[in-house]
Formats: C-alpha cells, sequence, structure tokens
C-alpha cells in the first residue's frame, strides 16, 4: 500500500467517525500534513484520490469539502445496522463461490490450516467452551475464504463474518450444542475440498447452511 493510500484511509476514517461532516470544508493542506504527519506531495495525491471517487469536493478558491452526498459509513457500519437475515444470505453467496474456488486452489499449506481449525474446533466443543467453539468455527471459514486465492473476495467475506462472530458468540454464550451437532459437516467440507470434489464440497456447505452453522 503507498503512503498516500494510507492517507486516503484515515481520512475517510475520520469522516465516518464524523471529525469532517459532509458539507464542512475539510482543513488545509499545512494542517492535514501535520495531522498525519506526511509531506505535502502525499497529501495532494491524497485529496486527488478522494475528490476523484466522488468523497471529496475540490472548490477552487474555496477549499475542499466533503461531497454532501458521501454518508461517511463504512461497509462493516452499514452491515451493523443491518438485517442479520440478510447480512447471512449475503455472506451464504460469497460462501459458495469461496468454497468452489478454495476447492480448486488450495495448497497444502492451506489445508493443514483448514485441520488445524477443524481440531481446535473439536477441542473446544469437548471442553464445552462456547467462545471458543465461535473462535475456531470462524477461522475455520476464513481458512477457507484465504484457501479461495482471491483476497479481495476474502477481504470482504471477512467483512461479514465479523458481523456475524458477534451473533454467534451471544447465541452460544451457554452452550456449544450447535457447534456439537454439525461439526460433522464441517469435517465432511474439508474431506471434499481436500479431494477437490466441488459438488461434493457444495452440497456440504449448502447441508451446513441449512443447518444455520
Amino acid at each position: 500500500m503507498k503512503l498516500y493510500d494510507k492517507i486516503v484511509d484515515a481520512i475517510k476514517e475520520d469522516i465516518s467517525k464524523g471529525r469532517y461532516k459532509p458539507g464542512e470544508k475539510i482543513p488545509a493542506e499545512p494542517e492535514l500534513m501535520k495531522r498525519y504527519h506526511v509531506g505535502r506531495s502525499t497529501v495532494r495525491e491524497a485529496i486527488k484520490t478522494l475528490a476523484i471517487s466522488g468523497i471529496l469536493k475540490v472548490q477552487q478558491g474555496s477549499g475542499t469539502f466533503v461531497n454532501k452526498s458521501f454518508q461517511g459509513v463504512s461497509m462493516e457500519q452499514k452491515l451493523r445496522r443491518g438485517d442479520f437475515d440478510e447480512i447471512n444470505a449475503v455472506r451464504a453467496i460469497l460462501e459458495k463461490e469461496i468454497v468452489k474456488l478454495a476447492t480448486i486452489h488450495h495448497t497444502e499449506e492451506q489445508l493443514s490450516e483448514l485441520q488445524q481449525c477443524l481440531e481446535d474446533r473439536k477441542a473446544a466443543i469437548q471442553m464445552e467452551k462456547p467462545l471458543e467453539c465461535v473462535d475456531a468455527d470462524i477461522r475455520f471459514h476464513m481458512a477457507i475464504a484465504n484457501a479461495a486465492g482471491n483476497s479481495v473476495l476474502s477481504d470482504l467475506y471477512y467483512t461479514f463474518t465479523s458481523i456475524i462472530r458477534n451473533f454467534f458468540s451471544e447465541r452460544e454464550a451457554h452452550g456449544i450444542s450447535h457447534f456439537a451437532m454439525n461439526h460433522y459437516l464441517h469435517e465432511r467440507l474439508y474431506k471434499a475440498i481436500k479431494s477437490k470434489k466441488i459438488n461434493q464440497s457444495q452440497l456440504a456447505l449448502q447441508n451446513i447452511l441449512e443447518n444455520n452453522y
């Protein structure tokens, strides 16, 4: 990531937190340089990038303003406000493609990670530790996403997963029965991915989704 990209992210985060509000003028270059500890050229490149994307609007002679139409809300913030069933439905769509790609592109190292996640999941079930079950389950599905070989897809999937993790944590706070009952489905999914059998991996995933993992 280039330095100006980091400043782009920092300014977007400040907008989302309300430091710079839609319609308001952002600080001049010298102050931005001081705030983000970068040089003038980096600030200018960041402003240019944000202007092209429509987040900022440069008005000659007046300064740079946050676009009034920009809501200043990150994808994660939008998801946190969304309906859980809708969020989970979109994640399921992503996961079907992820599983297919992981079945095709996984490496031996990634298979080892998947197996370790499954072992951690089973151990947490046996020790009846709900939150550890949640973490192991999330790691297993994220490991599949990483094995898909598409960083954009895995990053997008992670955003959905980070929201749903909170739901799992609340649901499983008092027990591990749900994880125990569907563990064999996760083992079946792992074996299908390992065998590079797309139809079987898709069927295994569908069974997991139907059981509301």
